[in-house]
């Protein structure tokens, strides 16, 4: 029996341009330790070897049905080949941030190589400090949290001893030729009704999305010969080129905690409020008009209760919430008071899932949260917003990877047609780490946005800081003992 591309899976295969590639990635930080056992490439390798049995999917390709009569099928890459996937790179000695991220931002403009499994890792070294770097690109096909998680999830271990496992004595299944598969897809569209219609939509939105591009081919052509840019449906939405710009922030979840403890809401309202500020401050320095722009449409993936589900069903736990980030609005407490406010019809509905619980999941990393994140929100596109924003609340524990302590984790999110900006966070052992993708030429700026998350925080904080003086001691004692708080500090 083939394995037939699943629907949803093959639409972020069907939407894949040059100038959408549809990937997730992920940059991790790691102290790789001294001597004969610090962490190298040749390690990583050997710890993949020991882990990508788990995941079947990525030592398998695609393989088309001739004359389209079906999806296409997963079937074993019989020249799997490691070093292909897993690849070494390195930065001119002590190598700074802004190199690395101009490393990541040539890397993560390029799209997968669909005639192999649909991911790399990149090793890099030479950064300052003596650390060293891992680069992941995963294509959204791959991940869905039901059938496959993240790569990266199972190299993680809770302890610097590297877990004992069975050796992998994997070998390629054949590839089934051209005539059994043709023969198979004829066999299902006659015996399976739904088979068939998948088929058929399938073609139908291949047919439209060639005359998507043809007009965008088209209007480019005619915005190149008059001179002019195209119109945008907003400040932050426009054409995406095929270059790409990471910018990535680190902040610590002490803040974030302090002034929930000020203000009420979640650690996650004080996110948004934060990414809210940093949004007003970025367009202002831009000389864009507030008065006309008061709102951002965001996406914003939460995990939800689904009792049906089984416990490794996360890809069915994540669902889309639409936020309006209140950029017109001068205060940043208000600001934060109304994104809190627009989260708590989501918590009232009893689905919610507390963030400790979610990092709390066994085996839980945020690579497969974030993700599943960028598949709902490209999912979403039809409802229509200007920005996603995924954030998955990690272990605040460190982990590791053969042995080599994990410092730091900020993911890089896909762009969806038409959205040059998203937004990605992760909280990892005491700290928020933001990573902003950018389309290259139509946000060039995006590293002042990054300065203004710090802005933004440190604008809270202070807030935080006079509001705490400024409160009667014994309110400050019942607010910090109440159980209202207690669930608080849970969120």
């Amino acid at each position: 029996m083939v394995d037939r591309v699943r629907p949803r899976d093959l639409t972020f295969l069907e939407q894949e341009s040059a100038e959408t590639p549809q990937h997730n990635a992920t940059i991790e930080i790691f102290d790789p330790g001294e001597g004969p056992d610090a962490f190298d490439h040749a390690r990583l390798v050997g710890l993949i070897r020991d882990r990508i049995a788990f995941v079947p999917r990525y030592r398998q390709r695609l393989q088309a049905v001739p004359g389209h009569l079906a999806n296409p099928v997963w079937v074993d890459d019989e020249k799997f080949d490691i070093g292909f996937h897993v690849r070494r790179s390195a930065l001119p000695r002590p190598g700074t941030s802004a190199q690395l991220l101009e490393l990541v931002s040539r890397i993560v403009s390029r799209p997968l190589d669909r005639t192999r499994p649909l991911w790399e890792i990149y090793f890099v070294e030479g950064l300052e400090g003596g650390r060293v770097a891992l680069l992941s690109k995963t294509h959204q096909a791959l991940v869905d949290g039901v059938h496959t998680v993240d790569l990266g999830q199972l190299l993680l271990d809770l302890q610097p001893e590297a877990r004992a496992l069975e050796p992998d004595d994997w070998q390629p299944r054949r590839s089934p030729n051209p005539a059994n598969l043709l023969a198979t897809a004829v066999r299902e569209n006659l015996t399976d009704p739904g088979e068939l219609l998948d088929t058929v939509r399938t073609g139908s939105r291949a047919l439209a999305r060639t005359a998507d591009q043809r007009s965008e081919r088209a209007r480019s052509f005619l915005a190149a010969a008059t001179g002019r840019r195209p119109k945008t449906r907003g400040v932050i939405n426009g054409p995406l080129s095929q270059q790409r710009r990471v910018v990535t922030v680190e902040t610590r979840l002490a803040d974030y905690r302090r002034i929930r403890e000020a203000h009420g809401g979640t650690v996650n309202d004080v996110i948004l409020a934060t990414v809210t500020g940093a949004l007003r401050a970025w367009l202002m320095t831009r000389s864009e008009s507030m008065g006309g722009l008061r709102q951002v449409r965001a996406v914003v993936p939460v995990s939800v209760i689904d009792e049906e589900l089984e416990a490794t069903s996360l890809g069915s736990q994540i669902a889309a919430h639409f936020v309006d980030l209140p950029i017109g609005e001068t205060s940043p407490v208000v600001r934060l008071h109304q994104v809190s406010y627009s989260f708590q019809a989501h918590k009232d509905t009893g689905r919610s899932v507390a963030a400790n619980r979610l990092a709390g999941i066994a085996g839980f990393a945020p690579t497969t949260f974030h993700a599943i994140g960028s598949r709902v929100a490209s999912v979403e596109l039809r409802r229509g917003y200007q920005l996603s924003v995924t954030n998955v609340p990690g272990p605040q524990a460190p982990l590791y990877a053969a042995g080599a302590r994990m410092l730091a984790s900020y993911p890089v999110p896909p762009l969806t047609p038409g959205h040059p900006l998203a937004i990605g966070v992760t909280s990892y052992d005491g700290g928020v780490y933001y990573g902003i993708t950018a389309d290259r030429d139509w946000i060039p700026d995006a590293e002042v946005l990054g300065a203004c998350l710090r802005e933004a925080l440190d604008e809270l904080i202070d807030l935080s800081s006079a509001s705490r003086q400024r409160a009667p001691r014994g309110r400050r004692t019942t607010k910090s003992t109440s159980k209202g708080s207690a669930k608080d500090k849970q969120d």
